[in-house]
Order: structure tokens, then sequence, then C-alpha cells
């Protein structure tokens, strides 16, 4: 993310989408790793469409409902892996933190108690310094599970998604107070943040702010949350209906996001509507054997390339290596060698093991080997002499 100063069809699950404000981590220990407030409002689902690369961003709506066909879905397990990289860019610092959980039930013991395999990962892009997103980092386990009021259940139906959407939400409301309470972070500090929960075949992916979820869907880029920021035309009424103002493309001239945790030099007094909010939107999605994989990723990757494109990537390095660490670093190199100035940070989630190519080679096209005969190479002889 970037503030003014340094500007810059597998087939879905028919469900509501809620609009909710929370956040996103990713972990190596500088990022978290393990492999093996408080009303909140349901709202219609809404997708906006964003080009970044254009210089005025419209903002289409369009109410989110596909329908899944349960016979392609009743066999399918995810089976899941990932990795990830993160890049200081230009950058002075590296502003940015994430975190990934691939066993849920391993990392969280007694206090997992869902009958199906869960997943998490989040990323969270700092800005005002790297504070708010460290401190959401390092806290984000118990902000959004341990302290989070999860529901309980022994079967996943609508009802426990509900709930389960209804918690996510105030932990990211929750996050917010606590980034407001923490002395050690500064009232000017914020970070915007990306949360993926999987949980069996459901996903569910939270957003506040300008970090995105891409979901690769037979080989076409399927795009999982949406980007707030003050272009976009549903956010800039948002804004302008609560007193904001958008200057210059910033939320009241400074901020290039319209939605984050902590900046709550903005926010204040407390217990009063702003501008600026930490509630994220939810998209939920049930996953198919038609989902290969998934990358979520900062602004950094997405002001560089197309949804499409960063798939394509992932989905070749896929192929070659069969590695989501080794893809997941692919990908942020290929957004340094792009016109980038800001951090970078990517995470790509497999949901099957795809065909992996033997070697690059195979890849490469195949040349057949003739003998000349003896007249032959007389001839070629000759005439390379006689040049």
């Amino acid at each position: 993310m970037i503030v003014k100063e340094m500007a810059a069809d597998g087939e879905i699950l028919c469900q509501q989408s809620v609009s909710v404000q929370y956040l996103c981590v990713d972990t190596d220990l500088d990022f978290f790793e393990v492999n093996k407030p408080q009303i909140f409002r349901a709202t219609e689902s809404v997708s906006i469409g964003i080009t970044r690369s254009d210089s005025a961003v419209i903002c289409s709506t369009s109410v989110q409902s596909t329908a899944v066909d349960s016979a392609n879905i009743s066999s399918f397990v995810p089976i899941i892996r990932s990795g990830s990289h993160t890049d200081i860019g230009p950058r002075r610092s590296n502003e940015d933190e994430h975190i990934r959980v691939d066993d849920l039930s391993a990392y969280l013991g007694s206090l997992y108690n869902w009958p199906l395999p869960g997943a998490f990962y989040a990323v969270f892009d700092g800005h005002g310094g790297s504070d708010a997103s460290a401190y959401i980092k390092n806290n984000a386990m118990r902000l959004f599970f341990e302290d989070a009021d999860l529901p309980q259940t022994s079967a996943v139906n609508q009802s426990f998604l509900e709930e389960l959407v209804n918690s996510h939400r105030r932990a990211f409301l929750l996050a917010d107070q606590a980034l407001a309470d923490e002395c050690s972070v500064d009232a000017y500090c914020g970070t915007t943040a990306i949360t993926v929960l999987v949980l069996g075949r459901h996903l569910l992916v939270a957003n506040a702010g300008d970090c995105r979820a891409v979901l690769c869907r037979k080989g076409v880029a399927v795009q999982m949350s949406e980007d707030h920021r003050p272009t976009c035309l549903l956010e800039r009424q948002r804004v302008e209906g609560l007193g904001g103002i958008i200057e210059y493309g910033y939320l009241n001239g400074d901020l290039a996001v319209t939605r984050a945790l902590g900046d709550w030099y903005i926010k204040l007094p407390f217990g009063s509507l702003s501008p600026l909010t930490a509630e994220p939107e939810v998209q939920q999605t049930l996953l198919t054997e038609e989902d290969e994989f998934m990358i979520i990723g900062c602004d950094g990757i997405w002001d560089v390339m197309s949804n499409q494109e960063a798939v394509n990537i992932v989905s070749r390095e896929l192929r070659l290596h069969n590695d989501p660490q080794q893809s997941a670093r692919e990908l942020v190199n290929q957004a340094l060698c792009r016109d980038n100035n800001d951090n970078l940070t990517a995470i790509v989630v497999c949901f099957t093991n795809p065909d992996c190519l033997d070697s690059v080679s195979s890849q490469r096209p195949r040349f057949r080997c003739c003998s000349l005969s003896e007249e032959a190479r007389r001839k070629l002889r000759s005439l390379l002499e006689s040049n």
C-alpha cells in the first residue's frame, strides 16, 4: 500500500457475502509459518471490477451469485500445500507481513473442534511504518482464533458458516481496536489486511484494503476480493457519505486506501463513524477439482500485473517445478522486473497436485538428429569452403 508521500467455471456456492473489516497475516518467523467491532452488518455481496492501470477507475457492481453442481464437488478434497515470498523492493524497509498455516488443527490443538481440515493464510501491508502490520502478524492467531469466540459444530452447514463469518468479522474489528490500545503503535501507522480461511472445501476470503486474492480455476483467474481504494466509485460514495473527502485520489488527501486496520488519527474519536473503516468484505466459495491454486498478494504485485498474468506465471512454475514456494518467488521476481515502487509479498496456496513436467527441457522444441551421407558431407564441405 502507498500513502501520498510515497506516491505513487468450477463453480461457486451461492452464499451471501458480508461486509467485514479485518486482517491478513503471513510469517517465516519474520513470517509466521506452520506447514505439516462489535456490531457487524451483513450486506449483499458486491463485485467491484477495477483496472488499476486506468487513470480513471470505474467500479461496476454485481451481485455475487453462482451455482455449484454438487455432483462435481461431492468427492473433491483439497490437497493443501503452500509457499510464499516477500521482497523489500525499492523501499528502505519492508512493511509487509504474512502468515501461512497449512494445518490449523496441528497449530491450534484443542481449540480446533471442527470436523473438517483447515488452513489459514493472511497478508498485512503496512504503511506509516511496520509497527501495525508486525503487531497484527504477531498476534493474529490469538485475535482470529483464540479470542474470536469461534462457533463449534459437528457438521459444517449454512448456519455454522454464517456464524464463522460473523466471528471473523469481530476478529477484524477487535484487531483494529487492539492497535488503538497498543501504545507501541503510532496513531499514524496502519495496515491493510486480507485473510483466507480454508475449511474442507469451503473457502472464505476477508479483505480490508487493497491486498488481493485470486483463484485459478481451470487456468482462468477469478478475483476473490475487492480493492478498497478512493478511485472506486462505491468506496468514494461511502467515504463522502461519512464526511470524508477524496483529494488527488487519496482519502482526506493522505491515504491511498479506504479500509485499513489502525490509522486511528483518522478514526478518532472512538465510537464515531469514520470514512476509514476496518470492516472487511467477505467472499465465500466452494472449491471444486477445477480450482488449482490461489494467489494472495499485496498491492505491489497487482499494481504491475493483471490477475491473469499472475495466474499464468504461477501456473507455468507449478508445471515446471510443482513447488508453490518457487512459484511465489518467481511471481515476486517478475513483479520486481516491472515498474514497481513498493514492497512485494505473495502466497501461493495449491489445492491440487498439478501434472509436473519432468524437466524444463521437455518444454523446449525437440530436434531430430539425422546423419548425412558421404556425398552430402562432401557437397556441404565444398559449399562452406567456397564461401
